[in-house]
């Protein structure tokens, strides 16, 4: 009798420890690694935003980053969050 109650409680803690290891964890990992990324930005960056826009940064200020498009050189402030990832150092 104990053996069958033991089963459901032991394949239910393999499957959360499956979940865990396979899911959640490389995507607190993945996380980590962008934050930093983002935390690490500086002024001279080439980066692309979550939208696609290719700039240079040239200037952080808190939450705000603003890049430089184009040759005409626009400036846009964009939300640091919207950095998507760094090109070129």
């Amino acid at each position: 009798m104990p053996n069958q109650l033991m089963s459901p409680i032991f394949m239910t803690v393999i499957f959360i420890a499956i979940f865990y290891f396979l899911i959640i964890r490389p995507q607190k990992k993945r996380e980590k690694t962008v934050k930093d990324m983002r935390d690490n930005l500086k002024v001279g960056n080439r980066i692309v935003t979550i939208g696609g826009i290719h700039g240079s940064v040239s200037k952080i200020k808190d939450d705000l980053v603003t890049i430089e498009v184009g040759t005409d050189k626009v400036n846009l402030k964009i939300a640091r969050w919207a950095v998507g990832s760094v090109v070129e150092k």
